[in-house]
């Protein structure tokens, strides 16, 4: 379970097979990685570890790996109309929404939701959120349904 130390580590494998090792646990930061790791729309992993960190009760980390950041709808399918929450980071400067190119009404709800419907005309496709720093697409292709 512990696997590169006896701390834990964190690591990744290629399709092709390639282990990248991308963090070594060393008990000033937590042992023991607990769970699996979740990829937030800030573009972070996140996970738990069981042991050690400031209070020796484990703790929560984050980690950098390049992976960028985007917008997660909820829900992942609906007809025209529907009502559907986006959900990011750093969205208080949105200045669009748009379901595969078909632009969207949207309100911005606050810096991590935005609340749009599915406007006519769209089709199946990613969602994009243009933000000042440029655009966010949804991690899953969103479902148009009649």
């Amino acid at each position: 379970m512990y696997g590169g130390n006896s701390y834990g580590t964190i690591f990744e494998i290629t399709l092709e097979g390639t282990l990248t090792t991308l963090h070594s646990f060393d008990s000033t930061d937590g042992a023991d990685p607990y769970g699996g790791l979740l990829e937030a729309t800030n573009g972070k992993l996140y996970g738990t570890t069981a042991y050690y960190g400031a209070d020796g009760d484990g703790t929560i980390f984050g980690l950098a790996d390049g992976l960028v950041p985007f917008v997660k709808t909820l829900p992942i399918v609906g007809k025209v109309g529907t009502a559907v929450t986006i959900l990011g980071t750093n969205l208080t400067g949105a200045t669009a929404v748009s379901f595969n190119g078909t632009a969207a009404d949207f309100t911005i709800d606050s810096a991590t939701e935005i609340s749009t419907t599915v406007p006519a005309g769209a089709t199946g496709g990613k969602i994009d959120v243009t933000i000042p720093s440029g655009t966010l697409s949804s991690n899953v292709d969103f479902r148009v349904t009649r």
